[in-house]
């Protein structure tokens, strides 16, 4: 088996030519289950079924090895079976159809509203950058945008007068999104200075050479004005999330958060229930007479 495993890491190494990052990660990986056949006493990869790779997913798992680490085996694995029977070792895959167990979904961080309101009314210069940033951050958590969806917008997609923008999403899948009014007005700013800098370009936000803006520009200009207005890191993502998290705390329409994120199921956007029972149960603890449990000795 080892005489397989060292082929299979000189063919990434030479014929693919993967990083030395992903090398590392392919070896690290094949040496458990190297290791746990040899625990089994399996003298060839022949020998290794699925039942095998279903008991040593379990015991990765129960020694804490996470839902993302087991996959990354898992495609490892797939990876070498797929070698094996190119090169005529092996007829089958044991580990295909075996999925990784599903970690604890993590909750998004959010901002509260106050903090919300915080970033975004604070005074701005009336110069290029600080109207576009500003038109970026309303827009974000007016609209509850991605950031590819963010960038990937062209003058033609917003329609100020109707309070829309049109957004290309995943599976370029287009919807038509509702900009509230403090939106619409920094967008309004942001538009009677953008002609200040010549381009030919058609991107609604666009750098001071004119082009559009990447979406590594983006994400700092959002971390500069998380730092600066709130003293804390801030991404896109996390505006999305308080979009997502404030509009699902007042209206209680999960199907409306669904489709305003553009997700395709909706147990992605059922995250931000937990997130909504977080607060009520805060508020809760804190408003009922009868309701604190962390009593003071």
């Amino acid at each position: 088996m080892h005489v397989q495993f060292a082929a299979f890491i000189e063919y990434l190494e030479t014929e693919r030519q993967v990083s030395v990052h992903t090398l590392s990660a392919y070896r690290s990986d094949l040496a458990k289950v190297l290791e746990f056949a040899k625990r089994q006493q399996l003298d060839s990869w022949k020998d290794l079924q699925v039942a095998h790779v279903r008991q040593l997913v379990a015991e990765l798992h129960a020694g804490g090895l996470v839902g993302r680490s087991i996959a990354r085996l898992l495609s490892a694995l797939r990876g070498l079976y797929a070698y094996l029977v190119r090169e005529g070792v092996c007829q089958h895959d044991p580990a295909a159809g075996i999925r990784p167990p599903k970690g604890a979904r993590k909750l998004p961080k959010v901002l509260d509203v106050d903090r919300a309101q915080q970033l975004l009314d604070s005074p701005i210069a009336d110069d290029f950058a600080a109207c576009r940033d500003h038109a970026i951050l309303e827009l974000f958590y007016s609209s509850g945008l991605r950031l590819s969806e963010l960038v990937g917008l062209n003058l033609a997609d917003i329609d100020l007068q109707q309070g829309l923008v049109l957004v290309l999403g995943k599976g370029n899948k287009q919807r038509m999104l509702p900009v509230g009014s403090k939106a619409i007005a920094a967008l309004q700013q942001w538009l009677a200075v953008r002609g200040q800098v010549q381009t030919q370009d058609q991107a609604l936000f666009i750098g001071v050479r004119g082009r559009r803006m990447s979406p590594q520009l983006v994400r700092e200009r959002v971390r500069q004005a998380g730092a600066r207005e709130l003293g804390q890191h801030l991404h896109p993502h996390m505006l999305r999330h308080s979009f997502a998290s404030h509009v699902l705390e007042s209206s209680h329409d999960l199907r409306a958060v669904q489709e305003l994120l553009g997700h395709a199921d909706i147990s992605t956007t059922q995250i931000y229930t937990h997130l909504d029972f977080q607060h009520l149960a805060q508020v809760y603890d804190q408003a009922h007479p009868r309701a604190r449990r962390k009593l003071k000795e």
